[in-house]
């Protein structure tokens, strides 16, 4: 069959033939449909992730993905090693596999499960996200940042959101599912605006993508000293670093503020919170996107582009999927 093969760690996939999944104690083959590009793919593949020791090589690239069963079902599920789910088929097991409901198309249902559970957990489990609260969403014009805009509105009930980004299109098209406010990077003064925002209302939910210099300028507009109101504790949560990795944060501005800083990804997440992903989670966000309440671009590309796509910048807000 086709796939995407790795042959060693730190190297591009590359579009080539790999054996045949036989069924085997209890998995069976399934016909992939479609499989997401991910930046979890690319580190562990890149052999600077965590995950990377685990991997024996030569091995198929996508840990997720949608295939059809023989039965004609449509499954979220992983793959078993050394099959990915960048191929024509892959070995699963049915038993950890979510069916998506109908009407879902393989390609978006390929794209929701990565930035909707990291979306879910970063408000629900990192910001703790009450109903009524005030979000900010810093990166927001990104995937996950879009999605971390509707769940926070349509799945948690959030009372108003702001979200920060520089694609003006994007912006403009988060005010249709979600966004009452957004300020624009690169044209407006972020400090300052944050801070007439937080004194006229202050924010609760703090969901930042992007790290480095629009952290500083966020965390030093959080201040409580200009609030009216009083002390007032804002929950802020550090997802991504597109910005940059590192910030410098004077001693001043955690004294003067009710910050709450906290990071979300897989090693910050207890087991039992990971455990409701394939019970509660994943299923949620598959019955909003069949209801038309979840939106994602994904934007689909044969298998056989893997190795122009894998160093390809992502098209702004769109999440590019693979198709055997």
């Amino acid at each position: 069959m086709k796939a995407a093969v790795v042959n060693a760690l730190g190297r591009v996939p590359i579009y080539a033939d790999f054996a045949d999944p036989q069924p085997d104690d209890g998995a069976v083959v399934a016909t992939v449909e479609a499989a997401s590009v991910k930046n979890l793919d690319r580190g562990l593949i890149s052999g600077h992730h965590y995950g990377s020791a685990s991997l024996a090589l030569p091995m198929v690239a996508g840990v997720d993905g949608v295939a059809r069963l023989s039965d004609g079902r449509l499954v979220y599920t992983g793959a078993l090693a050394p099959f990915g789910m960048m191929a024509e088929r892959a070995l699963i097991d049915p038993s950890r596999a979510i069916e998506l409901p109908a009407g879902v198309d393989p390609v978006v249902g390929a794209a929701v499960p990565n930035p909707g559970i990291s979306a879910w957990l970063s408000l629900e489990y990192a910001g703790r996200i009450q109903p009524g609260q005030r979000v900010l969403v810093l990166g927001a014009t990104g995937v996950t940042g879009a999605v971390a805009v509707q769940l926070a509105k349509t799945q948690f009930g959030a009372g108003n959101v702001v979200v920060a980004g520089r694609n003006a299109e994007r912006l403009a098209w988060l005010r249709t599912v979600g966004a009452d406010d957004v300020i624009t990077l690169g044209s407006e003064d972020l400090t300052g605006r944050v801070a007439a925002e937080h004194a006229a209302q202050p924010f609760d939910v703090v969901i930042d993508y992007l790290w480095g210099e629009p952290a500083e300028q966020v965390l030093a507009a959080l201040g409580n000293n200009h609030l009216g109101t009083g002390f007032h504790a804002t929950r802020y949560v550090e997802v991504g670093s597109m910005a940059g990795q590192t910030i410098s944060l004077p001693g001043g501005v955690v004294r003067s503020a009710g910050i709450e800083l906290c990071g979300f990804g897989i090693g910050s997440i207890p087991v039992d919170e990971q455990a409701r992903v394939a019970t509660e989670i994943l299923p949620s966000l598959f019955a909003m996107v069949a209801a038309g309440t979840l939106h994602v671009d994904a934007r689909a590309h044969p298998l056989s582009e893997v190795e122009q796509l894998w160093t390809a910048p992502e098209p702004a807000g769109s999440r590019v999927v693979l198709v055997p």
